[in-house]
C-alpha cells in the first residue's frame, strides 16, 4: 500500500492537517483518501471486475436455476435485461461516490451513520463477505478436486474420508486455494487488478467456448424452456422477481464499489466500464446460461445448475483440464473482488492502529477458514437465515447513504472531516453516531428480514432489499432537515497515492 503522509507508527495523538485533528483511531494509510493524481483504474479495469464476477459459478447456478423453475430461455433474457439496466444506474451512482471522495466504503459510511456509527454498516457488509468468502473457496475447492481426479485417478482414494466434514483430498483443495488468494492480497490492489485483467479474458473465452460445444453437441439447437413454462400474470411476476432478486446478489457490491472506484481516472473510465461491464456482459452471460440449459435439456431432458456439470462431460482429459483451471481463476477472482476486499476494510476501519490492508487480509481469511464454510453451504437453515438475514440488511444500509449522499447532501462532503473526533466537526454528530441513521435503519432493517424470511411473506420476499432501501431512503429523508447547506472540502490534504 503507498505510505505517502503515513502518520509516524509512534503518533498516537491527533495530528493537526490543514486545519483538522486527524485521529489515528479513524485514519491509516489503507483507510486515507487517494490523491487525484495517479489513479490508474481505467474502463478497461472496471469492465474486468464485471467480466470476472458476473460468470461466478454461484451465478450460473441462479441463472441455470431460473430455467429449472420453468422460466423460458426468452423470460431468462428479459430479466436479465432489466436487472442490468437498473444495476447500471446504481452502480454509477456507487462508483462516482469513491472517484469524487477517493475514499473506500467503511470510510464512506462515516457520512450518514457518524465516524463511529459507521462500523454498523460495515460489519453488517464485513460479515456477510467473510461467510461468502469461505463459501466461494469450498466451491472452488471442488473444481480443484474434479482436475486433480481427473488427472489423478488414484487420488480418489483420499477423497473417501472425512475430518470435519472435509475428505483429506478436499482439505488439500481448499487449503490450496485459501493460501492462494492470501498471497494474492497480501500484495494489496494492485495485484488484485492485475489478476483480474488476466482473469477476465481467459473466463469469458473459456465460457463462450463451453456454450459452443454444447450448442454444437444438441445438433445446433437448444429447448427453450423446460416442458412447463410460466404464462401470462404469473409469467411476469416470475420475471420481475428474478429480475429484483439478481439486483439482490449485487446489492453488496453495490454498496461497496467505491473500494475500487476511489482509484479510478474519472467518471467517464466507471461509465465506460459498467456500460460494457454490465448490460452488454450481463446478457452475454445470461445467453450463455440459457445455452448451457437449454442445450442440455435438448440432449437428454436434464436440467443443469452449474457449468462444472458441463465441465466433467469432457471427453478430453487436456480440455477438461484447461477448462478447470479457467472455472478456478474465475472463482479466485470473483472471492478477491467480492468477498474479500469489503471485510479487509472492515477490519482496517474498526482496528486502523493495529492493522493494515495486508494483515487483515489474512485475519479475513483465518475467519472465513475457521467458521467451516462447507458445514455453513450445506446447511440450508444457515444458509437461508443467517446468510438471507445479513443480504436484507443491506437494503436499508444502501438506502440511506446513497439518500444522504445524493439526496441530502448532493455529494458536498468535506473529506477531513471523515477522519477526526473533533465534537464541532461534520459527521461526529452526537459522540460519534447518528442516531437519525440508526433510528431509520433499525425499523427498515426488520422489515426488510421479515419480508425475506417469514413464510407468509413468501409472495413478496425477492423484494425485500427494495421495499428496505426504499423505505429507509424515504424515512431518513423525511426527519432530516432538507434545507441544510454543505461545502465540499476535497481529502487532496491527507490523501496518499492511489494503488
Amino acid at each position: 500500500m503507498a505510505t505517502a503522509q503515513q502518520r509516524p507508527p509512534a503518533q498516537t495523538g491527533p495530528v493537526e492537517v490543514a486545519g483538522v485533528d486527524i485521529s489515528p483511531r479513524l485514519y491509516n494509510s489503507d483507510l486515507a483518501p487517494t490523491k487525484t493524481q495517479g489513479r490508474s483504474w481505467g474502463a478497461y479495469n472496471v469492465f474486468t471486475l464485471w467480466g470476472n464476477d458476473v460468470h461466478s459459478l454461484g451465478n450460473y447456478a441462479f441463472a441455470m436455476g431460473l430455467f429449472a423453475l420453468g422460466m423460458s430461455v426468452w423470460d431468462i433474457l428479459i430479466a436479465f435485461a432489466v436487472a442490468s439496466g437498473m444495476l447500471f444506474v446504481l452502480l454509477n451512482l456507487s462508483g462516482r461516490m469513491g472517484s469524487r471522495t477517493g475514499v473506500p466504503f467503511p470510510v464512506m459510511s462515516r457520512i450518514a451513520f457518524g465516524v463511529r456509527g459507521s462500523k454498523l454498516p460495515a460489519a453488517v457488509r464485513g460479515a456477510a463477505a467473510i461467510a461468502w468468502f469461505g463459501i466461494q473457496t469450498y466451491l472452488a475447492s471442488q473444481v480443484l478436486r474434479t482436475l486433480v481426479t481427473a488427472l489423478w485417478p488414484g487420488a480418489a482414494d483420499y477423497d473417501k474420508n472425512s475430518i470435519l466434514g472435509l475428505s483429506t483430498l478436499g482439505w488439500i483443495a481448499f487449503l490450496v486455494l485459501w493460501a492462494v488468494q492470501v498471497l494474492i492480497v497480501s500484495y494489496g490492489m494492485q495485484a488484485i487488478r492485475r489478476y483480474m485483467a488476466l482473469a477476465a479474458p481467459t473466463v469469458l473465452v473459456t465460457v463462450l467456448a463451453l456454450a459452443v460445444w454444447m450448442f454444437v453437441k444438441a445438433d445446433g439447437s437448444i429447448a427453450l424452456d423446460n416442458g412447463t413454462p410460466f404464462q401470462g400474470g404469473t409469467q411476469w411476476l416470475h420475471i420481475f422477481e428474478a429480475a429484483a432478486l439478481w439486483v439482490v446478489v449485487y446489492g453488496t457490491f453495490v454498496l461497496n464499489f467505491c473500494d475500487f472506484t476511489r482509484s479510478a481516472k474519472s467518471n467517464r473510465a466507471i461509465s465506460r466500464g459498467n456500460l460494457v461491464g454490465i448490460p452488454v456482459n450481463m446478457l452475454f452471460f445470461a445467453a450463455i446460461a440459457v445455452v448451457l440449459s437449454g442445450a442440455q435439456f435438448r440432449i437428454d431432458g436434464q436440467v443443469i445448475t452449474s457449468p462444472t456439470q458441463v465441465v466433467q462431460d469432457i471427453p478430453s482429459t487436456i480440455l477438461l483440464a484447461l477448462a478447470c483451471l479457467a472455472l478456478l481463476m474465475l472463482t479466485v477472482a470473483v472471492n478477491l473482488l467480492a468477498n474479500f476486499v469489503a471485510p479487509v476494510y472492515m477490519l482496517v476501519n474498526m482496528f486502523p492502529q493495529r492493522l493494515t490492508f495486508r494483515s487483515a487480509g489474512v485475519v479475513s481469511a483465518l475467519i472465513g477458514l475457521v467458521i467451516l464454510p462447507w458445514n455453513l453451504y450445506d446447511s440450508p437453515v444457515a444458509v437461508t437465515y443467517f446468510l438471507g438475514g445479513l443480504g436484507a440488511l443491506l437494503g436499508p444500509v444502501f438506502g440511506i447513504v446513497m439518500a444522504d449522499y445524493w439526496l441530502l447532501r448532493k455529494a458536498r462532503i468535506h473529506v477531513p472531516h471523515l477522519y477526526t473526533e473533533h465534537p464541532e466537526a461534520t459527521y461526529h454528530y452526537r459522540r460519534g453516531i447518528n442516531m437519525k441513521a440508526v433510528g431509520v435503519f433499525v425499523p427498515a432493517a426488520a422489515l426488510s428480514v421479515i419480508i425475506a424470511l417469514v413464510p407468509s411473506f413468501s409472495g413478496i420476499a425477492g423484494f425485500s432489499w427494495f421495499i428496505g432501501a426504499g423505505i429507509a431512503a424515504g424515512l431518513y429523508w423525511l426527519v432530516n432537515d432538507r434545507k441544510q447547506t454543505f461545502e465540499h472540502v476535497d481529502g487532496e490534504s491527507i490523501a496518499v497515492a492511489a494503488e
